[in-house]
């Protein structure tokens, strides 16, 4: 694993002294307190009792995916079999999730619930490289965080893997929910992939490519309606309508820093739309995505 040392540049240069935080459950209220600042994520339920066991805490994040925390509180302890346990759970116990979004966030925030990339989140103060190994041979949607302490005031997250993971098909290949009383349903993003002509296809596969070539960091997660792409959080959300032939991106930029451009670039900020991010980008062309690739550079590395 790699050893990250941080320096203060004010008046002598110094290195500051790493630590782990003295108990675990100081770390869990932290981030329980601020799960959407340093994850993207809304937190929902400390020490969620289930059968035979208790998640350590329980989120949904920026796509409305369910997401579990666990926490390692010992060298010897498998938090990562334990977060597996946890997450199948969860899926054989739907509703009794659903239930508890509802209460927290409300009926609305419920009615989204993504389950096609369920996530766990297992965050220790070190992991061991049999760790690493075991979760890319698990093919999971399982992410290991590393912590350090810098003094009182600083703390880093480390992310130490991006799983490749499939989606699951029979999720997204049903119809979402269609809400404010309309009679049709919206088609799913497979759907329209697999309805799109070869040159569409291609154009999307290019985008994609070239996000995921940005970094190691970058995931691709495949929801209903869009696939978004993220480190930490999402970068860009892609959405692809293959009858009337264009591709919307939306960025995690603020459209003031852009020059939009009528057709091409446009402020979302306040507008409803599927996935996260301000700045929508529409192509219609090789062209246009050429254009675009500063800006989806700018929210990777801004993001």
């Amino acid at each position: 694993m790699s050893d990250i040392k941080l320096f203060s540049l004010s008046g002598e240069v110094n290195e500051l002294p790493s630590s782990s935080v003295t108990l675990e459950r100081e770390l869990q209220i932290n981030i329980e307190k601020n799960m959407e600042k340093f994850f993207g994520i809304k937190f929902l339920k400390s020490e969620y009792t289930i059968t035979n066991g208790r998640i350590d805490s329980l989120g949904l994040d920026e796509n409305f995916c369910p997401v579990i925390f666990e926490y390692k509180r010992s060298i010897n302890e498998n938090v990562i079999n334990q977060g597996l346990f946890y997450l199948d759970w969860l899926l054989d116990h739907k509703a009794d999730f659903k239930l508890l979004v509802m209460e927290t966030l409300g009926d609305e925030t419920a009615n989204k619930i993504d389950w096609s990339l369920p996530c766990v989140i297992c965050i220790a103060s070190d992991f061991t490289r049999y760790d690493e190994h075991a979760v890319n041979q698990m093919q999971r949607n399982i992410k290991l965080v590393k912590y350090k302490k810098f003094g009182e005031d600083l703390i880093l997250f480390e992310h130490l893997n991006a799983p490749k993971v499939k989606p699951d098909l029979a999720e997204i290949t049903a119809h979402p929910k269609v809400s404010n009383n309309k009679k049709r349903s919206e088609k799913t993003f497979l759907q329209q992939f697999e309805c799109a002509t070869p040159e569409w296809q291609n154009l999307y596969l290019t985008i994609k490519d070239y996000i995921l070539s940005l970094g190691d960091d970058v995931t691709e997660n495949q929801l209903k309606l869009y696939v978004a792409f993220k480190k930490a959080r999402n970068i860009a959300c892609v959405e692809l309508y293959a009858s009337q032939k264009y591709i919307l991106i939306h960025l995690a930029l603020d459209p003031k820093t852009v020059e939009l451009r009528k057709d091409f670039t446009r402020d979302m900020t306040n507008i409803g739309h599927y996935g996260t991010g301000n700045l929508r980008v529409r192509i219609k062309s090789l062209k246009d995505f050429y254009e675009a690739k500063t800006l989806i550079e700018r929210a990777y590395n801004e993001g």
